[in-house]
């Protein structure tokens, strides 16, 4: 049974419409998802990958948490902060990496192959060395690594805290989902088990060290116009509610404090927010348009199973 819903015509079109800018920067042409017809994606339309990546809210606070995990390692952060347009630009580069995601799980092989041998060549020119003397190269396969590690925890993690729980063997599905798209960026040792993200995890943590770039980063994701007009007072709250989903310790590791954490009448607001996105279908929505490609019904990945 579906447990699609929509929202009255105005609404809907106007969230439809943001939904689909958001995931086209500025002067790039839009990518349509229905084409070409038959043409599968790199993890599969039954994966638990598809369900989960389908929900904007989850999306946005996973995503959150996953660079927080990510700008803690600082030669990761000197290779994101020194070497791109975050600080300056930063709505064009949340759409670009928006889209490299959404290309990851939905988009047709082709495509999606094409654009990641792209991103590749741009890690492949950015080196450095960080302020603490380390070098560092964005093609290292431990920090390639780190990066889908953490994006992948931090998905999942607002996934299950926010919209229901994920069983183990769920999770673990998810994880080794992600394992053949990780190895076409260079992550060749990315985990493919909760219980691999768990040692992965605490491997890096005695890397892991606060800095003014985390803090920076909070308030750009807390004013930006990330969510659609209607949304936006509620996106300090769910930048607050990625702080809460870290790994027990992490918070307090990077020194956020009580500022930074979801106040108690929050969380089933956030709940309720993110349950509610879950079912919600966005026709516009890579997810949707994906199913249509293959031949499958718009509200497949809204279906009990």
């Amino acid at each position: 049974m579906s447990q699609a819903l929509t929202l009255p015509a105005p609404v809907q079109r106007s969230i439809e419409d943001f939904a689909a800018g958001f995931l086209t920067p500025e002067g790039a042409p839009a990518f349509d998802f229905r084409h070409p017809a038959g043409e599968p994606a790199l993890v599969p339309a039954d994966s638990v990958s598809w369900r989960v990546f389908k929900n904007p809210v989850t999306l946005f606070i996973g995503g959150v948490a996953a660079v927080l995990l990510e700008l803690a390692e600082p030669r990761v952060r000197h290779g994101v902060w020194d070497n791109s347009s975050f600080r300056t630009e930063p709505l064009k580069r949340l759409q670009r990496t928006g889209l490299a995601a959404m290309m990851s799980i939905y988009g047709p092989q082709s495509a999606a192959r094409a654009m990641i041998a792209g991103v590749n060549r741009m890690h492949s020119a950015v080196a450095g060395v960080t302020s603490g003397g380390t070098p560092y190269r964005a093609d290292d396969p431990e920090l390639l690594d780190w990066v889908q590690a953490t994006a992948a925890y931090g998905f999942l993690e607002a996934y299950a805290c926010y919209v229901g729980a994920v069983s183990s063997a769920q999770r673990d599905r998810y994880y080794s989902e992600a394992v053949p798209v990780a190895a076409l960026y260079g992550a060749t040792g990315a985990p493919a088990s909760q219980p691999e993200v768990f040692v992965l995890l605490r491997r890096m943590r005695p890397k892991l060290e606060p800095s003014g770039t985390i803090l920076e980063f909070l308030e750009i994701m807390r004013r930006m116009p990330a969510l659609p007009a209607a949304g936006r007072p509620a996106q300090a709250m769910l930048v607050r509610a990625s702080v809460d989903i870290l790994p027990h310790g992490i918070a307090d590791l990077l020194r956020l404090g009580p500022e930074w954490r979801l106040r108690s009448w929050e969380r089933p607001l956030v709940r309720t927010l993110a349950r509610s996105a879950d079912r919600l279908l966005l026709r516009s929505s890579p997810a949707v348009q994906s199913c249509l490609r293959l031949g499958l019904a718009e509200d497949y990945l809204y279906e009990t199973r």
